[in-house]
Parts: C-alpha cells; structure tokens; sequence
C-alpha cells in the first residue's frame, strides 16, 4: 500500500488509514502507561496534534455572502413593512370618510323633506301655520303664582354712583 496522500475529489472518496500493523510493547500511551490499561490512539492522538483554524475560508466565504445578502434585503424590507402600515392608514381613513358621507347623505336625504323643513321651522323659528296656537310657558314656577318683578329694576330714589351720574349729565347734555 502506497504511504503518498490521495488526492481530495478523487473518486470512491478513500482516506489514508492508519496501518494496522504490529505495535511494539511500551509504544502505545504515555509515558506513565501501566500494564493492563488501554489507550487509544484517538486520545493520544488529541494531546499531541495541532488544531486547524477556527475559521475555515469557507465558512468566513458563507458568512460573508449571508451578511451581504441581509443588507441587500433590509431596505426594501423596511419600504416594505412602511407600506403595508400606510395601507392601513389608508383603509382606516377610507372607511371613516366613507361613513362620513353616509351620514352626510342621511342628512341632506333629511333636508330635503318638507316635513323635517316645517318641523325644523317651527323649533328654531318659532313659526306658527294659520290656525295653530302659540303657547309660550314662562319660567314662573306654579301656574298659580303671579310673576315677580325682575330682580334687576332699580329704585328711582337709591342714590347713583358719581360715575353714573357723570355719564347720565353728559348724556343729557348732548341731547
């Protein structure tokens, strides 16, 4: 069997195996092998090899291409999320207007009967049709008590404030 290394690609895909020939006694382990106890040539092995790189060309290849493509996608990824919010907005505003004009609708639909106009008239305007009566209901009290003179109706004799006399002068003056 040949000791030279196989080619990486090489059809059948065959490793370089360690040879299974005779082992001498003491060359096995460490030096503080005792009788009786077996070691593996994997964990020999393991103190005494060196480690490859953490980081293989591959995977910093791989890694890179990912971090590539991830800011490649996060602008229109952000447009994207930006404009399914402002869809949102837009059918929210859409059906508040459309039923603001649903109530506009009722409302001019309402303004245009002639009744809702005479009742309308008769509420703010107080209009009276011929024959109808007006009853217009004092704020009195009991129905059987006479109204009382406003509070605010001055005594002709109380004495004036010297401003209001000044005034009143000037007034009668002018005329």
């Amino acid at each position: 069997m040949s000791t030279a290394r196989p080619r990486r690609g090489r059809p059948g895909g065959t490793r370089r195996r360690a040879s299974s020939g005779p082992v001498r006694a003491g060359s096995r382990g460490s030096a503080d092998s005792r009788p009786g106890r077996r070691t593996t040539r994997s964990a020999a092995r393991s103190t005494t090899s060196r480690r490859g790189p953490r980081f293989t060309g591959r995977a910093v290849l791989l890694g890179t291409l990912v971090l590539l493509l991830a800011l490649t996608l996060a602008g229109p990824l952000r447009q994207y999320v930006a404009g399914r919010q402002e869809l949102a907005e837009l059918a929210a505003e859409h059906d508040e207007l459309t039923r603001r004009a649903a109530d506009l609708q009722a409302q001019l639909d309402r303004q245009s009967d002639p009744a809702y106009i005479a009742q309308q008239a008769r509420e703010r305007l107080t209009y009276v049709l011929p024959g109808d009566r007006l009853v217009i209901v004092g704020d009195a009290g009991d129905p059987g008590d006479s109204a009382s003179p406003p509070t605010d109706a001055t005594d002709p004799e109380a004495p004036v404030p010297w401003y209001e006399g000044l005034l009143g002068s000037v007034a009668a003056a002018d005329d």
